[in-house]
């Protein structure tokens, strides 16, 4: 059987793709930029996890909050990269947002920074979560 895979949302489809379609299925979306290094970072777990599920258990959704498509980001009050919802019957229901960032300081002065990557059981447990819910 297929598993789920990601599917890419813009401004013009938002509305089928996640609104409509979370009154039959979970939606997951994932809004996230090019240039947000963690976002590069939670993709590839985001799908790997999906692809443990059949299609049609949820839809995973991915939007790239640029030009047109910052204007829903703003209707979600995102205000950090990578934020990932889950929508059921059209509404948001759970949401994660952004990655822990360790920062080094030295004398008073950053040294160094990374941005923590969630772990695949957390995007599992994210998902069986909102999964259960519907």
């Amino acid at each position: 059987m297929a598993s789920v895979t990601s599917v890419e949302v813009s401004i013009e489809t938002f509305q089928t793709l996640v609104i409509e379609s979370s009154h039959t299925q979970l939606v997951i979306l994932d809004i996230s930029a090019d240039w947000c290094g963690p976002c590069k970072i939670l993709e590839p777990i985001l799908n790997s996890v999906a692809a443990e599920y059949n299609e049609g258990e949820f839809s995973l959704t991915k939007l790239e909050a640029e030009d047109e498509n910052m204007k829903i980001a703003g209707q979600f009050s995102v205000r950090g990269f990578p934020t990932v919802i889950a929508f059921i019957d059209g509404e948001e229901v759970d949401r994660v947002r952004g990655f822990p960032t360790v920062i080094a300081f030295i004398d008073g002065e950053e040294v160094d920074r990374f941005h923590s990557a969630q772990t695949h059981d957390f995007v599992r447990d994210f998902i069986d979560q909102n999964l259960e819910k519907f």
